[in-house]
């Protein structure tokens, strides 16, 4: 991949597309192609096949998706399998038509069985049952990895996968309805510490066992990926550790300076109990993770504080 070859980034608004046009832009690539939602909908066929008829990149980094946490998922399972599952076929379709290079694909670690063998490996895929909450998601997750691998198969075409654990960074989304765990504690801890309540409320446990991973560390391992993977296995992209719910949520807390108590609400769902990925594969292609995640998650308070207004109400 050449420096002025271009180069679309899907998804570029969002919380792992603009890390992915950071990343790029850090390492000289000139060559970005980029659309919002409004100017492409990714969900329509015969937009996208002009778009890349258009465009014609060489290489394309697919991060668009329909995301979101627990209560977006069971919400909203049709919206979540059909506009995934519509932007992944449109995609790596037009990409195979136009001629593209090389495409990587975004997954996520919710693809695997509720009940996987920890640390969870590639291998595991489609071996049981999933996380009913984010079943729809999965299932539209699994279908892009898997359209990229018979493409390969077929028509010899150089499209790749990878799947990222729980993600956190700058741009991320901060809506409490729609939000992951990480920003949306973020942000109940520090509206809490604003309004000086008492305690904050979360759903579960707080037992399920999480991984994280910074979201420019994931841009960099996209890029290495890019420039030195090429095989129909999907490859996981974590950190390899983990951390209960309750103890992430003491960090944050600690984090915004909230001095309340954490209460759980036990009616509400856990999700999968724990969710850690074997990074074996990946580590043996030369990458490690940078960031410390209280390191990561100060970046993210700090950029987040920057995006409220003088009233202390989010921007977003």
């Amino acid at each position: 991949m050449n420096k002025a070859d271009k180069i679309y980034v899907a998804g570029h608004k969002g919380l792992v597309g603009s890390a992915i046009v950071r990343i790029l832009l850090s390492q000289g690539f000139t060559n970005i192609v980029t659309r919002t939602s409004n100017e492409l909908d990714l969900r329509n066929q015969t937009a996208v096949a002009a778009f890349f008829e258009k465009e014609k990149p060489q290489y394309v980094f697919l991060a668009a998706a329909k995301v979101g946490g627990i209560f977006a998922n069971s919400s909203a399972p049709a919206d979540f399998i059909y506009d995934n599952m519509m932007i992944a076929f449109n995609v790596i379709h037009s990409a195979y038509l136009s001629g593209v290079r090389k495409l990587l694909f975004l997954g996520s670690s919710c693809i695997y069985p509720k009940m996987a063998q920890q640390p969870i490996k590639e291998e595991y895929l489609l071996t049981g049952a999933l996380e009913s909450t984010n079943e729809a998601y999965a299932i539209a997750k699994i279908s892009g990895l898997e359209l990229c691998k018979f493409y390969r198969r077929q028509y010899g075409c150089d499209f790749i996968s990878a799947m990222p654990t729980n993600l956190y960074g700058i741009n991320d989304n901060f809506d409490i309805n729609t939000s992951h765990v990480l920003p949306a504690l973020i942000r109940r801890f520090h509206e809490a510490k604003i309004s000086n309540a008492t305690e904050v409320v979360l759903w579960g446990t707080g037992k399920p066992l999480r991984e994280f991973l910074y979201v420019d560390d994931l841009a960099d391992a996209l890029l290495h990926l890019m420039l030195n993977y090429s095989d129909e296995i999907h490859i996981n992209v974590g950190t390899g550790e983990d951390l209960s719910i309750n103890d992430l949520a003491l960090v944050i807390k600690e984090i915004v300076g909230f001095n309340g108590a954490l209460v759980y609400d036990n009616s509400k769902p856990d999700g999968t109990p724990r969710k850690l990925l074997d990074v074996s594969r990946l580590s043996a292609t030369g990458w490690r993770y940078k960031t410390p995640l209280r390191e990561g998650i100060e970046k993210v308070y700090r950029w987040y504080l920057k995006s409220m207004d003088a009233n202390g109400q989010s921007m977003e």
